[in-house]
């Protein structure tokens, strides 16, 4: 069996570009008959099947990018596209949002209906349903046409491209480790179901930093959320049956609706519980008390993001800047407020 070749891989094999690649393959007038049949051979040779996303990719610059976000809930995702805007008019280039909603479905069919010639490129973070599934298709499908693609937050080492992050673990860690240095030993943890990248590396962070010092994990204190809407009474149950000392949330949500549970249940904060969380959102800014939190910066990671594409936009006939990818890591901070004692 033939191996299975690119749009990419042909235009490499023979010295052309991918835009003549692909209008060779649509009989397109513009290209010489001889490059036509030379490109249509090749790819008869090695059983190249034109997928339906991209077929007309990069015949046209559109100076328009898209940034295509789970949720809106989170006030993160609001700061990276800030930052993707900021930079992304600054030289130029235009921004569509999209919302994939957590849905794989959704994921894909934005993707689809953007990559086929209205946009140069995308920046995403990866839906839940798309993590679960562990299927990302679609993504290699647009990369193998020629669309460059950065990710950011949710990442996957499954699909090779640009990458924005921020060190996930090592921030968990320095968040337990602020309450452990407080006195702290049953330190609660409200996260996420395994499958969504983040939430899996902050929970081996706060699991790192018990251990390093010598406190034993209790798996009754963790609470894994698959239903971001309806997880009150999962809250409940922790503060009002485990009666942690602390409550460590890997996002700005858990944290303010820990805080809710606690007052509910008359729990003084931070006399009685204290409570650190994740994004440094409005809602930890302004609840009463104030959420001590870790910074994201969101607006860097946007920034970086819509950079690191624009770039490689503007690089993408360099035949040694093709494969050159990268991950940036995004340095975080912790900042305290008054659910800490």
């Amino acid at each position: 069996m033939k191996r299975k070749v690119t749009l990419k891989q042909i235009a490499k094999e023979l010295d052309v570009s991918i835009s003549t690649v692909s209008k060779s393959l649509r009989n397109s007038l513009e290209i010489s008959e001889d490059t036509r049949q030379k490109v249509q051979a090749f790819a008869k040779l090695y059983n190249y099947k034109p997928n339906n996303i991209a077929l007309s990719l990069k015949n046209k610059k559109t100076k328009t990018i898209c940034i295509i976000i789970p949720e809106i809930i989170h006030h993160f995702f609001t700061t990276v596209i800030s930052g993707v805007e900021h930079v992304a008019n600054e030289k130029g280039y235009n921004v569509i949002v999209c919302l994939s909603d957590e849905s794989f479905d959704k994921e894909v069919i934005n993707m689809e209906m953007l990559a086929n010639g209205s946009i140069d490129g995308f920046i995403l973070s990866l839906s839940k349903e798309t993590q679960a599934k562990k299927d990302f298709h679609h993504i290699t499908e647009v990369i193998n046409q020629g669309m460059p693609v950065v990710m950011f937050d949710r990442v996957t080492n499954d699909i090779l491209c640009d990458k924005v992050i921020i060190d996930d673990s090592l921030a968990a860690f320095n968040a337990t480790q602020f309450l452990i240095d407080k006195g702290f030993k049953k330190i609660g943890l409200l996260t996420t179901v395994d499958y969504v990248s983040v939430g899996k590396l902050r929970t081996e962070g706060y699991t790192k930093a018990l251990l390093l010092n010598d406190i034993k994990v209790d798996y009754n204190i963790i609470v894994k959320i698959e239903d971001t809407e309806y997880f009150e009474n999962q809250v409940t149950e922790l503060l009002s049956n485990q009666k942690p000392e602390a409550v460590f949330a890997v996002n700005e949500i858990f944290a303010v609706t820990a805080l809710k549970v606690a007052h509910k249940l008359g729990l003084k904060v931070p006399q009685d519980i204290s409570i650190i969380g994740f994004t440094d959102g409005i809602i930890s800014k302004y609840s009463s008390p104030a959420i001590t939190t870790i910074s994201q910066n969101g607006i860097k990671m946007g920034e970086k993001a819509a950079r690191m594409l624009i770039e490689r936009l503007e690089n993408e006939e360099l035949e040694d800047y093709e494969e050159q990818y990268k991950t940036e890591v995004i340095e975080t901070e912790l900042i305290q407020r008054e659910s800490t004692t």
